[in-house]
Order: C-alpha cells, then structure tokens, then sequence
C-alpha cells in the first residue's frame, strides 16, 4: 500500500514539475546546395527528435531559384511543425573562401525572413559554444558533435548527413543554454 502511495506521488510531482506547454527548438545549418534541419522538444530537460533532414538544391539552377526552394521548404515546415525558436549559427567567414561566407549569407538572409514573417524568435550562437555545450570541447569535429549527439537523442543508425547532426546540435545546445540561463536568474 505504502508503496503504491509513493509510486502514485512521485508520478504527480513529475506530472506538475512538467511545462504545459514544451518548447519546440528547430536548428537550422543553412547552405546553398544542402540545408539541414532538426526539430526537437524539450519538456522539462527531456529532448526528443520530432523531424530532422536536409533541404538540397539543384546547383545548376540560379540563386533565386535555390533561394525559393529552401524558402518554402522552410516555410512548410515552420507551418507544419509550429516551433517556438529558431537556432542559427554565427556567421563565421574565413579569408580563404570569401565567395562562400556571401552565398552562405542568402541562404540566412531567407532563413531570417522567415522567422520575421512566422514571429519566431531567433537566436544565434558561435561555432564554439555550440561544440562547447554538446561535446564540452570549442574545438570539436563533426565527428564528436555526430557522436554526441546521436548518443544524447538516442537515435539509431546514424546514418544522418553531417548537416542534419549540426542542426540537432545547435537545437540542444539551446536547450542546454537556455536551461542554464534559467537557472542563474
């Protein structure tokens, strides 16, 4: 009897700690050619994957086409799965590849249009402290932030595209920092 009371109770303290309502994250990893999303939920720290891919372009259409395409694949997904943020990460340009920062930025410029329109928060983070809050290491490579996340999603196969885990793991990188932001105030 005793037992069952405190089975009954442990249940409805878990049932009131939990939000009413869970945060829908989705990440976006932009590019031209391959855009890779990963939508998530977190309830009370628990994530759970709701839908992750990867939006592809023909390379031999023009900009504007390209840009249309991952527009209103964005735009059916946001419609869709309804998210309350939208993680992106910094632009970062290296000297080296100039072109690629500026077609790169199109492809955020869309992504920014979108969060305006659909009045979604957007949030951006550096490199760094995306891979300093899944692996624990700035400097980590895809490899480990795949690894990681494929572990901490519990997702079997990992056959997922390096786009799709970098769009994952910017969106539990924000639940983390966002969690841990909640708890200094």
């Amino acid at each position: 009897m005793f037992r069952r009371f405190m089975l009954i109770l442990i249940y409805l303290m878990k049932s009131w700690s939990r939000p009413l309502n869970p945060m829908r994250i989705l990440g976006i990893d932009p590019g031209l050619r391959v855009c890779g999303y990963g939508l998530i939920e977190n309830s009370s720290g628990v994530l759970k994957v709701l839908e992750a891919g990867v939006i592809t372009t023909n390379p031999k259409q023009t900009l504007q086409q390209r840009l249309d395409e991952i527009y209103r694949s964005l735009a059916e997904l946001i419609t869709e799965s309804k998210p309350d943020v939208m993680i992106l990460e910094k632009l970062y340009a290296h000297h080296r590849h100039p072109a690629t920062a500026f077609l790169l930025g199109h492809a955020r410029g869309v992504i920014c249009l979108l969060c305006a329109q659909y009045k979604l928060g957007l949030v951006e983070y550096l490199p760094t402290r995306i891979k300093k809050a899944i692996v624990g290491n700035g400097h980590a490579g895809k490899l480990q932030i795949k690894n990681m996340i494929e572990r901490l999603l519990n997702i079997k196969g990992g056959n997922y595209l390096f786009d799709v885990t970098d769009a994952l793991a910017l969106a539990v990188a924000h639940a983390y920092i966002a969690a841990l932001d909640k708890r200094k105030r």
